[in-house]
């Protein structure tokens, strides 16, 4: 009997146990109740913004001077863009294009979407690392925003921070489902005619 057959190596490549399945499936739902999180912050700060659009109407109209709601409006947008990133990302709602991908041969194509997710990871990661330091250094410089509303700017830049990082997590979820041979993105809905980019 050859060693890479032995009873031992066998047992090495047995599937894992119905502990090892369970441990494997919490740690999966980890990243999903980040993403479902991020993506109800983003809700909120949709509907702040609108709030803000809508009050700075009426207090026009009214002849009421409010400062600050055009910021605060924009703050709730941009907060809204970054927080939805991970959400939209495994529901495949970015636009991600593989028409290359549909050309090149079955051998080929998985590598290059492993190498496409680890790119895309490497950049969310360097966009996540720079994010959470503007907010420090805005919060230790004191950084005030030049708006009627002169708000501390680290406080509207953590969402932006947090939708970096959450992105990250999804590249870095996605690539790991890849390298395992499982699903990561959600199946579009049917009749969906979005075009997909790798």
């Amino acid at each position: 009997m050859s060693a890479l057959s032995s009873p031992a190596m066998d047992a090495c490549e047995a599937p894992p146990g119905p502990a090892a399945r369970g441990t494997h499936a919490a740690l999966r739902r980890v990243p999903a109740l980040v993403y479902r999180g991020l993506g109800a912050l983003a809700c909120v700060a949709m509907v702040a913004a609108f709030v803000s659009v809508a009050t700075s109407i009426v207090s026009r109209l009214l002849g009421i001077n409010v400062p600050g709601l055009d910021a605060y409006a924009g703050y709730s947008i941009a907060a809204a863009l970054f927080l939805a990133l991970p959400m939209t990302f495994q529901h495949g709602d970015h636009i991600r294009v593989t028409l290359f991908l549909d050309k090149l041969p079955p051998r080929v194509r998985p590598w290059l979407e492993l190498w496409s997710l680890a790119a895309g990871l490497g950049l969310a990661l360097y966009f996540a690392v720079f994010a959470v330091r503007l907010v420090w250094i805005s919060h230790l410089t004191h950084d005030i925003s030049t708006a009627a509303d002169a708000s501390p700017l680290w406080i509207p830049q953590i969402a932006m921070a947090l939708g970096c990082a959450g992105f990250a997590l999804s590249l870095a979820d996605a690539l790991w489902a890849r390298l395992r041979g499982r699903a990561f993105f959600a199946e579009a809905a049917a009749g969906d005619a979005i075009s997909h980019v790798e």
